[in-house]
């Protein structure tokens, strides 16, 4: 529970540090980057962290590395990129390349982080003794706080003002519930398929849609609420930002026999972007709905 906060609270974070005029790189690249180098840490960590306490491998791969980072908003900003949804001025051969850099740099820096943050840990790991293993007690008081962390959210939604909302108390209450879909997907659909991770691939599908399908809402010609403007944004920052995720996804195609992990790329993206071209592509090109956010968000 917990995990999945700080996930989704570094994600919004990182992404508010690095958007700004004149950007280098698009900020999302930082995120997924961050999240497979912590996720290679994890995956080198595994045997010590399950020796000391086997929630925290869990708490840090599929909780925190899977929160911070997400295949779902990967997969809407190259969409946006195809449609040119920032109104630039450029012509069609740049919306193209403008989504395929987005493509191809993210595979590259994800599965690029993942082994350098194994690699590091390697070096570093021999210099490092493993503490003994919490107590009863102390694995009690945890999973208490944890809990309790988790309710806090509610609260923290309604006490705060109301412009927190959109900016992260409505992410934060959704984020716990999109990680355990993940997860629950994972265990159970992942044994089924050899050829590649079934319940990975149908997290990031479902996510996927359920991002579009948000964005649509928050771009009708006539505006939805402030309130259901702030729950939509919460549940695409917090529901489908961790219900999706980069770092897994990277973590499995270097699993993957050379094949398999290609086709894997191949059919999780083209599956992402062809749901995106259903949900946003025909609400856009229908007129009824604009492509960029017409509802606005409360300020006070």
């Amino acid at each position: 529970m917990p995990a999945s906060m700080f996930g989704v609270l570094a994600r919004l974070g990182l992404q508010a540090l690095t958007t700004y005029d004149g950007e280098s790189i698009f900020p999302l690249a930082y995120v997924q980057a961050t999240g497979c180098f912590i996720m290679g840490v994890g995956l080198r960590m595994k045997v010590p962290f399950g020796n000391f306490y086997g929630p925290l491998y869990t708490a840090l791969t599929t909780g925190f590395c899977g929160s911070l980072t997400t295949f779902s908003g990967w997969q809407v900003d190259i969409f946006d990129s195809w449609v040119n949804s920032g109104q630039f001025s450029r012509g069609g051969l740049r919306d193209f390349m403008d989504g395929f850099t987005r493509t191809w740099v993210t595979l590259v820096l994800s599965l690029g982080s993942l082994k350098f943050g194994i690699y590091v840990c390697g070096v570093v790991q021999p210099y490092f003794s493993a503490p003994p293993p919490p107590r009863k007690n102390v694995r009690y008081t945890l999973t208490i706080l944890a809990i309790l962390t988790y309710a806090a959210t509610l609260p923290v939604y309604f006490f705060l003002p109301r412009n927190f909302r959109h900016q992260a108390t409505a992410a934060l209450l959704f984020s716990f519930p999109g990680t355990l879909t993940r997860y629950l997907l994972s265990i159970n659909l992942n044994p089924r398929l050899k050829t590649m991770p079934l319940g990975t691939f149908m997290a990031n599908s479902l996510g996927t849609a359920l991002l579009g399908f948000f964005h649509v809402l928050q771009g009708f010609s006539s505006p939805v609420s402030q309130n259901a403007c702030s729950s939509l944004q919460g549940l695409g920052d917090g529901y489908c930002g961790c219900l999706t995720t980069i770092s897994t996804f990277a973590a499995e195609i270097g699993a993957l026999e050379r094949w398999k992990a290609v086709s894997y790329i191949i059919i999780s993206w083209s599956t992402g972007q062809l749901l995106l071209l259903v949900i946003m592509g025909s609400s856009f090109w229908s007129g009824h709905v604009q492509e960029q956010m017409t509802c606005s968000f409360q300020t006070s």
